[in-house]
């Protein structure tokens, strides 16, 4: 297998376009203001509806908080594969879900329940109850769903698949990871570990994901699966947030072990876990040869091979 890139700069495009919309850079940058743009939108009229007021239901705060997670990223994404990139959605194909957007699924359950249960056996997570009254909905509709497609499409989707087609997959990797464990910087209990944690264990796994996959449901069936079952199943904080599971559970032990208020993603217990799986990955991508090199690279190749030898 060759390295692959999704989009490839139409060979006949001027060189303004080539730098103002067909560039790395400005595709970022245009998804990115959609984004903000959208979002602003989305935001006023979820305001207008008052379901981001005090008086609201939690289903009503839970519907909004997924709007504002989906209508933004989705749309602008569509904008940005169908209108300007001009070419299919492979990585959202509808036809992936019942094979990668389940293995998805069920390898994020897998893998943090492996953790659970290696923090069970070292001592640090004790179950203290079962509760069968938790409302279960809110939690599942926003950091399962809104989490897994949003911040899929835009960690995942845009900024590593871009950045790989202009710097190769290496800075690709580093770039989003650093991406994601920052955008998790100011959660409760964060801390500049907790940061690094996640931008390790999850943001090196889920972009290795993407890439050994090349679709995004892998990726968000993971992510989905990964943040219901740490919160909704097994009642442990999901990136610094409450969590009322079916398991009313606790943590003791030092925060190294635990994951401390941020919740089992700062366990040096997940950090293990998962960069054992991404090592598999990276393995399986190196064995395959789809390491992405940097377009000028790319490019210089390609013209090597053009040249015609005398």
């Amino acid at each position: 297998m060759q390295e692959t890139v999704a989009f490839r700069t139409p060979a006949l495009a001027p060189n303004w376009q080539r730098w103002l919309i067909f560039s790395p850079l400005a595709r970022i940058v245009i998804y990115a203001a959609m984004v903000f743009g959208i979002g602003y939108v989305v935001h006023s009229g979820l305001v207008m509806l008052g379901w981001m007021s005090k008086t609201a239901t939690p289903l009503q705060h839970a519907l909004a908080a997924l709007s504002m997670q989906l209508l933004s990223t989705v749309i602008s994404y569509l904008v940005l594969v169908l209108l300007i990139e001009r070419r299919r959605m492979r990585e959202l194909s509808l036809r992936t879900i019942p094979t990668y957007g389940a293995a998805g699924l069920l390898a994020g359950f897998l893998i943090f329940s492996i953790v659970v249960g290696l923090l069970w056996l070292f001592g640090s997570y004790h179950v203290l109850g079962i509760n069968a009254d938790v409302n279960w909905l809110p939690a599942v509709l926003v950091a399962g769903v809104g989490a897994g497609i949003g911040e899929e499409i835009l960690t995942r989707g845009v900024l590593f698949r871009i950045v790989e087609e202009g710097l190769g997959t290496w800075w690709a990797l580093a770039i989003s990871a650093i991406f994601f464990g920052g955008a998790h910087f100011f959660n409760p209990g964060a801390s500049l570990w907790s940061s690094l944690a996640i931008a390790i264990e999850a943001g090196i796994l889920l972009a290795l994901v993407f890439h050994v996959t090349r679709t995004l449901w892998a990726c968000i069936g993971l992510h989905a699966a990964w943040n219901i079952t740490q919160g909704t199943i097994y009642g442990i904080p999901v990136s610094g947030g409450d969590a009322k599971g079916w398991l009313i559970s606790s943590r003791t032990g030092p925060d190294w072990l635990s994951g401390g208020a941020f919740g089992a993603e700062a366990s040096v217990v997940a950090l293990a876990v998962c960069t054992s799986v991404s090592i598999a990955l990276l393995v399986i991508a190196l064995r395959r040869g789809s390491i992405v090199r940097p377009s000028w690279s790319r490019r210089a190749t390609t013209s090597y091979e053009a040249t015609p030898t005398s």
